[in-house]
């Protein structure tokens, strides 16, 4: 059996916005009616990221979970925010002119729009998706963990899309 669900989601857009998403993963695998396989949570988005990571119980001002804080700021350290042209190779001119000329029409991009070096990098080293196990009809993922969809493009505030596809018995 194979049982496909979508989680839409907003980003933040002037920070990185984390979705914790575990309560409705484990949802979806009960629709799914699979008792045992695999579930695969998965970003389509090439600047978002899916991680299984404990939940810190302590929180930022902006309501972030400490070891969220501590992974943005490894991640700054890694692959600093893009704030302006040059800063990295990508994005070059031709990409800049290919993509106001491509989404002409369907969205109004801004060249700026595509100063999201950063977060392609960030995704590229935490991935983008995370694959579980099903037992007995339920996610086997212990006390602690919790399943978290990334954005990492801080240039705007977007809609995501998760995607879940559940392959099983």
């Amino acid at each position: 059996m194979i049982y496909s669900g979508k989680l839409q989601l907003t980003s933040h857009g002037n920070r990185v916005t984390y979705h914790e998403i575990t309560e409705q993963i484990r949802e979806i695998v009960v629709e799914s009616k699979v008792k045992d396989g695999i579930c695969v949570v998965a970003s389509p988005h090439t600047t978002c990221s899916v991680i299984f990571e404990e939940l810190s119980y302590d929180r930022n001002y902006y309501g972030d979970e400490y070891l969220q804080v501590d992974l943005n700021n490894i991640m700054e350290k890694l692959a600093p925010r893009c704030t302006t042209e040059g800063q990295y190779f990508h994005p070059g001119p031709k990409h800049i002119q290919v993509g106001l000329e491509e989404f002409k029409g369907r969205i109004s991009p801004e060249a700026f729009t595509m100063l999201n070096t950063d977060a392609h990098l960030r995704s590229t080293l935490l991935g983008t998706s995370e694959t579980f196990i099903i037992e007995e009809g339920a996610l086997q993922i212990g006390l602690v963990g919790y399943i978290y969809f990334i954005d990492w493009d801080q240039i705007r505030q977007r809609n995501r899309t998760c995607h879940v596809k559940i392959i099983g018995e």
